[in-house]
């Protein structure tokens, strides 16, 4: 099958995207298309106009500023595959990255689009969650600053009005004796998730853990954030009971359908699994491992 009819524009400014969605209904924007082009190919996306934004240069950036990691929307998986910073810095964004797809789809894929797509079965949402990321949208009203957790608001939904482009994410800058990891579990090697967790860490200097967030992947309509499993983990030394209670309640936390991936009891018992053993992982590197 191929896509209908569309008219196609290439802006150099982020300025110009935004004046073309305000300006046509049914918009939609291209980046890595990696997930718009297959929905196009089978008519699942039908948009009057692509607006492909690979000649904005200036939101292909990764860099730290003022606290926080700065990722333009542009910034393609193998960039942040390849980048010391976030190799040396950000396991959990390197561990995520690392298992989306495959070498070739990296190499185009992109950050913002991975976000703004909000397919539950992405990576990277959870991940977000568990950092306590930013997401920074344009419109013709301005910029505004949109937290992870409220970004995500339905199967395939953000809380991006029609008229805004993500252009940035922004992320926590790691503190002394943080740590994270990214479990994932596929049945083949670029594979979708049946079901991965996501989780950040920092231990304070009694080694208990004054501050987690826990980020599911694949098991809801949206990423799922854990908040009964951090909260049970949040002010207490990680023993190992307590770390198998707070991976109870993440599985209790999913929300899993049945499927050709496996049954909901199934997909329950990989959150736990994987749950427990990212929280070792991020302990694990919060002191001082890789």
């Amino acid at each position: 099958m191929i896509p209908p009819n569309f008219d196609y524009e290439a802006p150099t400014h982020v300025d110009d995207v935004v004046k073309l969605l305000s300006g046509t209904p049914g918009a939609k924007i291209l980046a890595g298309g990696q997930s718009l082009i297959p929905l196009m190919r089978f008519r699942l996306a039908q948009p009057t106009l692509l607006i492909d934004i690979n000649r904005v240069t200036d939101l292909s950036y990764i860099h730290e500023d003022n606290g926080w990691l700065r990722v333009g929307t542009l910034a393609r998986e193998a960039d942040l595959e390849s980048s010391k910073v976030v190799f040396s810095r950000y396991p959990l964004l390197a561990d995520t990255s690392h298992v989306i797809a495959d070498p070739l789809v990296r190499n185009r894929s992109t950050l913002g689009g991975n976000l703004a797509h909000a397919d539950p079965a992405n990576d990277h949402p959870a991940t977000m969650l568990a950092y306590g990321a930013r997401i920074v949208a344009k419109g013709p009203r301005g910029d505004r600053t949109i937290d992870a957790g409220e970004f995500f608001t339905g199967f395939f939904s953000t809380s991006l009005a029609p008229d805004e482009i993500v252009t940035e994410i922004q992320i926590p800058s790691p503190t002394e004796r943080s740590g994270g990891a990214y479990l994932k579990i596929e049945r083949k090697v670029g594979d979708f998730a049946t079901a991965a967790v996501a989780v950040q860490l920092v231990l304070d200097a009694r080694g208990f853990i004054s501050q987690i967030g826990i980020g599911l992947t694949n098991v809801g309509e949206t990423p799922i954030k854990a908040t009964e499993a951090e909260q049970a983990l949040t002010g207490h030394e990680p023993e190992e009971s307590l770390i198998q209670h707070a991976a109870k309640l993440a599985a209790q936390a999913a929300q899993p359908i049945a499927d050709h991936r496996g049954s909901e009891a199934y997909k329950r018992s990989l959150v736990a699994t994987l749950t427990s053993r990212a929280i070792y992982k991020a302990l694990e590197r919060a002191q001082g491992g890789r």
